[in-house]
């Protein structure tokens, strides 16, 4: 067994609650990769490959990022990781000024994507605001002020 590797694909995807097709589909899709493979030919994951695939899941699942999406947000990501890297090894000031410009970039297009996500958000809570307010319309037209959808929403 790869020390580095110690846990079974099996493993991981029941610790993440996904089925192992799921990660062997991210790993098609080149959203992340095993760092080894048993003497059996089986994938073996390591702790950053599982920190990787609860990172997926939640651009995935909490953000609402589709897996292309995912994809650009992760390689950002590696780029940047390996900037930081590159500058830790020691790099010289006009080398450092580049980082620091292409990390610019990078975290501004990060930062497009998550303004355009909450755009879209606003428009749905906008769109369920109206329609709230329609219900109470019609609640109020009925007679029934307790429908208002006020202790409902306190509760949540």
């Amino acid at each position: 067994m790869n020390d580095e590797a110690p846990h079974r694909i099996g493993e991981v995807a029941r610790k993440l609650g996904v089925s192992t097709r799921t990660l062997r589909y991210y790993q098609e899709l080149g959203l992340m990769n095993p760092a080894g493979v048993s003497q059996g030919g089986n994938r073996r994951y390591s702790d950053a490959d599982v920190t990787r695939a609860e990172r997926i899941l939640e651009l995935r699942n909490v953000m609402g990022f589709d897996l292309e999406r995912i994809g650009e947000i992760l390689a950002a990501e590696d780029r940047l990781a390996d900037m930081r890297a590159e500058a830790k090894r020691g790099v010289t000031r006009a080398r450092r000024r580049e980082i620091l410009a292409e990390a610019i970039e990078i975290d501004n297009g990060l930062r497009r994507q998550v303004a355009d996500k909450i755009a879209v958000l606003a428009g749905f809570d906008r769109d369920l605001q109206a329609h709230l307010e329609r219900l109470r319309g019609i609640a109020a037209e009925m007679g029934e002020p307790e429908l208002d959808g006020t202790t409902a929403a306190a509760e949540a």
